[in-house]
Order: structure tokens, then sequence, then C-alpha cells
């Protein structure tokens, strides 16, 4: 699934419970959700996955776990990317691209110039920005330098209306 949009949960960065934020972001127009969340108990982290699936299930969307490292990798690096590609994952994230309030300790951030190099040495892997990728101009510049999308954690948790955050970032 090609999207434009990846969504990461972390409820402790929610100002509502997660299966609401996560709802209205799908209102918005999120259609690939990362579930996080691994230190819930097992039971409850499989209802909240379930749950979350349903919603997805409606507009046709899809819930990858975050340990799911046949689905995705997390890079930082291109070291990261051509293991990935190499790995035969269906996308990758790379960061941080900006700096970031959700994880500030990934070390500095890698810029657009990185992610332009790095995306063109694997051209088949479908890359996505994250970090910092707050604003829609932000949305722009990572699409203009070469990602097939954003991923975005922090920004949709903390925002007083996820689904017209999501709308807003997409009006590129």
């Amino acid at each position: 699934m090609v999207t434009r949009l990846v969504l990461f949960t972390d409820r402790r960065q929610a100002h509502r419970p997660l299966d609401e934020v996560v709802n209205r972001a799908i209102d918005g127009g999120v259609r690939l959700v990362v579930l996080g969340e691994q230190d819930l108990p097992a039971g409850e982290r499989a209802d909240l996955a379930d749950r979350l699936r349903v919603m997805l299930d409606g507009v046709k969307g899809r819930l990858v776990l975050a340990e799911d490292t046949t689905a995705f990798h997390k890079c930082h690096n291109l070291d990261d990317l051509v293991a990935a590609a190499g790995a035969g994952v269906g996308f990758a994230t790379l960061s941080p691209i900006y700096p970031t309030r959700s994880k500030p300790g990934y070390g500095p951030p890698l810029g657009l110039a990185a992610l332009s190099r790095m995306t063109r040495v694997v051209p088949l892997l479908p890359v996505y920005a994250l970090g910092g990728v707050d604003t829609p101009g932000r949305v722009r510049d990572c699409l203009d330098e070469g990602a097939t999308g954003v991923a975005v954690m922090g920004a949709v948790m903390r925002a007083e209306d996820p689904g017209r955050f999501v709308k807003e970032l997409m009006t590129i």
C-alpha cells in the first residue's frame, strides 16, 4: 500500500484516548497506521490492535505492528536503508529529518539533502520521512527531495483535531 502519510501511535503523547485520535486521523485521510504501544500488556495491546484494524478496514486501510520487520524498517542512515531494501520490506522510515520533540535522542537531524541523497540510492524502496514533519511545507519539501511520503507521530497525537491536522498536512 503506497500512501503519502503513515501514522505512528504513541498514547503517551495523545491528548485524548488513542482510539479516538486514530479514528479522527483516519477521518482526515490516514490509511496506514503503525501501532507501537509495545509496553502494553499483550491482551490489552491485542484488543487495541483489533479495534484499530476494524477502523482501518472500513476505509481499506492497513495496520502494521511496530515489531513487524517484514513490513517496514526504522532507518537512521544509508546503511540501514540499503539493508531494508535488501530485506525486501514494504517500506522504510528515515529519521530524524527535522528536529523532533517526540524522539530527541536519535541524533542530529539528517536534513533534506541527506534525504534526497539516500532515497536516490534505494529507488525501489518506498521511503517515508520521519521526525519533525509537522507542516504542509515540510511535507512538500520531503516529497520534493524524493520521499514517497511522510511518517508522523507526535504532531498528530498532540493535535487538538487530528483529522483536520492530517488534512492540513496533506494540502500539498
